[in-house]
């Protein structure tokens, strides 16, 4: 059915049809919607944040896996530490959230993973903000009660509070200057030409630490950097997206950023994921640039046939989504990079 509807639409978009209807379409919610139905061009976004969604709200519900309840505390703790820095801080907050943190907190300690680098960060993060947070805020008798079972939870498995929490600013003039970064933003274009020299996976993991200090809506940071540092492998993989032809064999290395629509339990965030790995992206590239390793960002559309081709490769699960493929590799000195004039200042801003 869907196959004869897609072969339909193809027809009248070579007769210069569906321009004019999605133009009416356009004028409101109910005829976008209709015509969207006919489409099927956001079927497998709309699968992805459905299917998502779901898993979030039965793992929190049966404690089935770790996911859901690790984006949720890590969600939760992420608004404890603002509520905890806001100017007038207020004597009691968080009654709506924190029973859910004290859950998911007590969920993290009985079930640690063999206590793994990201269960300890996690739960030390959590235990040091949960413990400023019952010492300033005021009572009450929901918070007091949660206060109790907080205190039950870390005497039984003596836990401390360190200093992972709200702290002020370092002061201190930093090392390097606007002119050094605007210098970095020049050197660092999309490099296409690489040498066939392999990049050390230190300098990889260097990078993605850089990446992991982007900012992330609630710090829940619901992206994966899939890396391919065999050429064989890069190449195969760059060669999925649609407009690497050419030049993916040249390929000593390839990221692919996946975003994770499981984080969510509304489908309100579902464009989180490609926004934060969007930050990642570029914060990754700079630390790359400045260890002499160039990149190349590489756009993944919503078509069908890469879609379903990197899924595969990946083997994705339905709320997995591509969100962008990177390039890297050190530079061949001889291999040029496009100038790519960019916009005006004047166009770029408008104050007010």
């Amino acid at each position: 059915m869907l196959t004869t509807i897609n072969k339909t639409l193809v027809r009248l978009i070579r007769r210069g049809i569906v321009d004019p209807l999605a133009g009416l379409a356009g004028r409101s919610n109910l005829l976008a919607n209709l015509f969207y139905v006919f489409s099927q061009r956001f079927a497998r976004e709309h699968r992805a944040v459905l299917y998502g969604r779901s898993i979030h709200r039965r793992q929190l519900r049966e404690h089935a896996d770790a996911d859901a309840s690790r984006h949720t505390l890590r969600r939760n703790i992420h608004r404890l530490e603002k509520g905890l820095i806001m100017r007038p801080r207020r004597s009691v907050f968080a009654k709506d959230y924190i029973v859910e943190s004290i859950n998911g907190f007590e969920w993290l300690v009985n079930n640690s993973g063999g206590e793994t680098e990201d269960s300890v960060l996690l739960r030390n993060w959590a235990n040091d903000v949960l413990h400023h947070y019952f010492a300033v805020v005021g009572e009450d008798s929901l918070i007091d009660g949660q206060r109790e079972r907080f205190n039950r939870i870390v005497r039984s498995e003596c836990l401390t509070p360190g200093t992972c929490r709200p702290y002020a600013r370092d002061p201190t003039p930093l090392r390097i200057t606007y002119d050094d970064l605007l210098e970095l933003a020049h050197r660092r274009r999309s490099c296409r030409w690489y040498l066939p020299k392999p990049v050390p996976r230190e300098i990889i993991d260097r990078a993605i630490a850089v990446a992991s200090q982007s900012p992330s809506a609630c710090n829940r940071q619901p992206f994966q950097f899939r890396i391919f540092d065999n050429p064989k492998d890069a190449s195969r993989i760059g060669s999925i997206p649609l407009g690497t032809k050419g030049f993916f064999a040249n390929f000593p290395c390839v990221a692919v950023l996946v975003g994770n629509l499981r984080a969510f339990p509304m489908d309100r965030d579902r464009h989180v994921p490609y926004i934060d790995g969007a930050l990642a992206a570029m914060a990754f590239q700079f630390a790359l640039e400045v260890q002499g390793v160039g990149s190349c960002c590489i756009n993944f559309p919503d078509v069908s046939a890469p879609e379903r081709a990197m899924a595969d490769a990946l083997q994705l699960r339905p709320d997995e989504r591509p969100i962008m493929l990177i390039s890297f590799g050190y530079p061949d000195p001889e291999g040029e990079v496009p100038y790519s004039q960019k916009k005006s200042l004047d166009e770029l801003r408008r104050y007010g």
